[in-house]
């Protein structure tokens, strides 16, 4: 009898949460299919937008599935990854964002039958991973050089992809016009990887196809003094000197104590303050700039003495703007002005100062290393600029991937019915259950046409049949939806194009999202943390309100 009494074992603490098993499993993949299903109407040419307010009274307006899944402020542990695949899908090739989330919930979404019968998660891990590896290999095989071609042609297949990357977003109405800004703006910047050289400038009012490129650098008028006005606004191949240091008179900023035995000399030092600053002047001046740029503050002395030699000068110019305006110009940034010698200064053909909207824009153009652009958007409501700015980030990123990795694939659809295709006749070659998980998986990448379809009022269920009887003929490898009648097309000779590694990065972190999920078993919930963050908060507004009612007693009564 003692032997059967056998004593309880405590090992986690009281109010730990625990889950695990099979339930565990489903429960996270359910979590992960409510998820996708926010973005899922966002996807295609025919998608709908997202408007998401936050707790401080702010709006976005947007599409695009990265932003949405970090607006979303998703608690669910299991859930995050999503947001984790988006992000790395955006910060590695920029777009498809949407798709690589909709691909893992629908991997999930096929293995859900599967582990609610009792097949082990492993089983289907390991299909997974072999399908998924068999689909990126197939991308590859089915990929279409643009090496070789000459740069018109070139730009032309660009402006393709970035047009169909375009379709898609609030600013799909112009995809034309900023396709081959974009285009143009990557080709400027060459082969250079660092994208801060490509600037973005929003200013609202006028319309969409009031925004420009500058084949150079553009920034807005930086806080003036008196004096600003009297200086030159163009100037045709200037000299340009870049600093970092402050040009006015300042006080000091430690306690400086100055003992003098005869007050005649307190002349002398203040004389010696405005002799430091007029030399510093003077070693601009005969620099032979004729324009002078600082990332501190150029004082309203300094301002009314460079406008009396016709001289531009701008103060406060923010870093980032400064270092595009020295990798373009070919100047460098002078920490001294003493010894500025020719090398260090750079130069422009044509530099003027513009006004665009309600802004002021100091704009350098036809520079020597022309290795920077800036586009200047326009458009109507805030929020619509923003939206604008992330589908040209989008675009623009496109266009890198397609410059550098040098292949594409059909999009609409078509690249991944074919794939489907293939991993359905490989799945026949398998003995065993994995046949039935390589079909799974075959079936889920059907989603992206099924959904464009949904989302743009056609029957899905009618279009994926002929997309599948076209595709199974072996004539069809290219054919895709047909957004603008509802039937199916040959995507690539409409030029809806995609770059090869935006698809290659979806199947691949889309796989390895999924094989994570299913591996989890077991989900562990620490009650102390949450009431760690709980305690947080409440002893953080006790001290605000502590600090508050000491405020108003330290004000009527007398210290002790």
């Amino acid at each position: 009898m003692a032997s059967m009494m056998q004593p309880q074992i405590i090992l986690l603490k009281e109010g730990t949460d625990t889950s695990q098993g099979r339930a565990q499993v489903v429960s996270n993949i359910n979590a992960i299919t409510v998820v996708a299903d926010t973005v899922r109407t966002t996807l295609g040419p025919r998608g709908m937008d997202k408007l998401i307010h936050d707790d401080k009274g702010g709006t976005t307006i947007s599409n695009d599935g990265a932003t949405i899944m970090r607006l979303l402020d998703i608690i669910h542990p299991a859930a995050k990854i999503l947001v984790d695949i988006a992000k790395s899908q955006d910060s590695e090739v920029g777009d498809g964002t949407t798709t690589v989330v909709l691909l893992a919930a629908e991997f999930l979404k096929e293995a859900k039958p599967y582990i609610e019968d009792g097949v082990h998660p492993h089983s289907l891990i390991r299909s997974y991973r072999t399908a998924g590896h068999l689909a990126i290999e197939k991308v590859k095989d089915l990929a279409t050089s643009i090496e070789g071609k000459s740069l018109e042609e070139k730009k032309a297949l660009l402006a393709k992809c970035a047009a169909t990357t375009l379709s898609s977003k609030l600013i799909g109405g112009e995809k034309e016009f900023f396709a081959s800004m974009v285009v143009d703006a990557v080709l400027a910047i060459s082969n250079d990887d660092r994208l801060n050289l490509l600037g973005i400038k929003k200013v609202p009012g006028g319309t969409m196809r009031d925004s420009f490129l500058v084949n150079g650098v553009a920034f807005k008028k930086t806080f003036s003094y008196a004096g600003f006005e009297q200086q030159p606004k163009k100037f045709l191949s200037p000299k340009i000197l870049l600093l970092n240091i402050e040009l006015e008179l300042k006080s000091e900023k430690e306690n400086a104590e100055i003992r003098l035995s005869d007050p005649l000399q307190y002349q002398s030092i203040v004389d010696a303050e405005w002799n430091i600053i007029y030399d510093k002047l003077d070693k601009c001046v005969k620099s032979g700039a004729k324009i002078v740029l600082s990332r501190l503050a150029i004082g309203d002395l300094a301002t009314q003495y460079f406008a009396d030699r016709d001289i531009f000068c701008a103060g406060r110019v923010a870093e980032e703007d400064l270092q595009r305006v020295a990798a373009a110009t070919g100047g460098t940034v002078q920490t001294s002005v003493n010894n500025v010698i020719d090398e260090v200064l750079g130069s422009c053909e044509v530099f003027e100062e513009r006004q665009v909207g309600n802004e002021r824009f100091n704009i350098f153009s036809g520079c020597p290393s022309g290795q920077t652009a800036t586009i200047v958007l326009r458009g109507g409501a805030d929020q619509f600029i923003e939206e604008a700015e992330r589908s040209l980030h989008d675009a623009i990123m496109i266009v890198r991937r397609a410059l550098k990795n040098s292949t594409v694939v059909p999009g609409g659809g078509a690249i991944d019915m074919e794939i489907s295709k293939y991993l359905r006749q490989h799945a026949r070659t398998i003995a065993g259950k994995s046949q039935f998980f390589v079909n799974s998986f075959a079936k889920a990448l059907e989603v992206i046409p099924r959904q464009l379809c949904d989302n743009a009022g056609f029957d899905a269920t009618d279009v994926l049949n002929k997309l599948r009887q076209k595709h199974a003929s072996g004539e069809g490898a290219n054919f895709g939806v047909d957004i603008n009648t509802g039937g199916i097309a040959d995507s690539f000779a409409n030029f809806v194009w995609e770059p090869a590694v935006v698809k290659i990065n979806a199947i691949n972190a889309a796989t390895e999202a999924a094989c994570l999920i299913l591996s989890v078993d077991e989900t562990v919930k620490n009650p102390k943390s949450e009431s760690a963050q709980g305690d947080a908060a409440a002893s953080a507004m006790a001290g605000r309100g502590g600090g508050a009612m000491r405020g108003r007693g330290g004000r009527g009564m007398r210290r002790r």
